[in-house]
């Protein structure tokens, strides 16, 4: 009796979903401007292998811990407020980058790249955002959607190289700066929190410590930490391993390019990946993930020849990752209380950006420059990734809408379903 409201309630709500996901973008490809031109940085500041890694990975540790808090605002504030705070917080940063790099200061560099993490955490706000417009057994589709947002990383790899080589350096981080402000207008005067959605007046360090109190946010962050994190990684790394190893056949311009079909192949990837835990349960689509990135890791570690066997096992790769994104943020709408979601996603997510934020500097760390191999670094995701499949596989599987029998026991007379609260359980 109580559905035809809430799905009366609820009309609009992929536009919804739409224009956040078009914030993400904008947020995504700040986030990530300082990978496609790191080749400039190296040249003109004489960098080595270690203080580029560091440059690289400043943003995404910034952009993972920076989630945990605004998870936890979103809660509170809801999310048109905070995609608007992001993006505009964001412009400053983009613009200290332009400086930094006109005057090769790499200290500046790396201040300028800790701010860019605001950019970043804009992902924690859209989760909760778009799991409150839909319910429970379409909310894998919806954070599916919004994480396509992500494609803001592949536009950064392809878009900023060339636009610095046609507009120039400066002139490129200015237009950045004036999509993050377009588009914070944009969120701000069209963007509207579901009417599901309850502001949470609850304290942000005693929300956060509840988040860690709830099993499900630890299996969740160490699974995301690989989909996620591999992700993040790769996206931000693979310009920088593409010219080390292919450096005869791959120019700046040609590893952007590929850096974005790698991307867009995970966002693609992505919503499939939210449908298909909605319809087979997320565990069964995690497993898959994980298999296909243990499996591709082992080829790439292998250092084929530049060509269709490489690219091809790039994006396959992507792509597993994309299915993984999808089906672990379905795994936690079911078992996570209503009021947490916030603070959960911001946990999960800040995990997922941890992950990313270690493998580059192992993998400039690891860099045997005699052989001109990355194969150590890579063997350690093969392991890694194995860890995360026997973890996931010991994990009961949870659809989305229902409760799953893994949730912790502790808060069941909050979660218990109930007719009339259900679509609002990841409000």
């Amino acid at each position: 009796m109580t559905t035809p409201p809430a799905v009366a309630g609820l009309s609009g709500g992929l536009g919804q979903v739409i224009l956040a996901t078009i914030a993400s973008t904008a947020g995504f490809w700040a986030w990530m401007s300082i990978a496609p031109l790191q080749n400039i940085y190296a040249t003109q500041m004489g960098l080595d292998q270690g203080r580029i890694s560091l440059m690289l990975a400043t943003p995404v540790l910034v952009g993972a811990l920076g989630r945990i808090v605004t998870g936890a605002l979103t809660d509170r504030f809801g999310g048109r407020i905070m995609f608007t705070v992001v993006l505009l917080a964001s412009v400053p940063a983009v613009l200290l980058v332009a400086l930094a790099g006109s005057i090769n200061s790499y200290p500046l560099l790396l201040v300028a790249g800790f701010a860019l993490g605001i950019a970043g955490t804009v992902f924690a706000v859209g989760i909760p955002f778009s799991s409150a417009w839909f319910s429970p057994a379409r909310r894998g589709f919806a954070n599916g959607i919004f994480g396509m947002g992500m494609i803001g990383t592949a536009v950064s790899a392809f878009a900023t190289p060339r636009l610095a080589e046609s507009i120039g350096y400066v002139q490129t981080h200015f237009v950045i700066a004036g999509t993050l402000v377009a588009v914070a207008i944009l969120t701000w005067t069209f963007l509207r929190n579901s009417p599901e959605w309850k502001s949470s007046s609850q304290p942000l360090i005693p929300k956060v410590r509840g988040a860690l109190s709830l099993a499900i946010t630890w299996q969740m962050s160490f699974l995301y930490a690989i989909v996620f994190g591999g992700f993040v990684a790769f996206a931000t790394y693979l310009p920088k391993y593409l010219t080390t190893l292919y450096g005869d056949v791959v120019d700046p311009v040609g590893a952007g390019t590929r850096t974005a079909l790698f991307v867009a192949a995970a966002v693609i990837a992505r919503p499939i990946g939210g449908v298909l835990a909605d319809r087979f349960g997320p565990k069964v689509i995690s497993l898959i993930s994980l298999a296909g990135i243990v499996g591709t890791a082992y080829i790439v570690g292998q250092q084929p020849p530049e060509g269709v066997l490489t690219g091809a096992t790039f994006l396959l790769m992507a792509a597993a990752m994309g299915l993984g994104m999808g089906a672990v943020f379905a795994w936690i709408g079911p078992l996570t209380p209503p009021d947490k979601v916030g603070a959960v996603s911001g946990v999960v997510a800040a995990a997922g950006g941890l992950g990313g934020y270690f493998p580059p500097l192992v993998m400039g760390a690891t860099y045997q420059a005699e052989t001109n191999s990355y194969a150590l670094g890579l063997w350690l995701l093969v392991l890694v990734g194995a860890g995360a499949l026997v973890v996931a596989g010991m994990l009961r599987d949870a659809r989305s809408g229902g409760r799953g029998a893994n949730a912790d026991p502790s808060p069941s007379p909050t979660t218990s379903p109930s007719p009339s609260p259900s679509p609002s359980r990841q409000g």
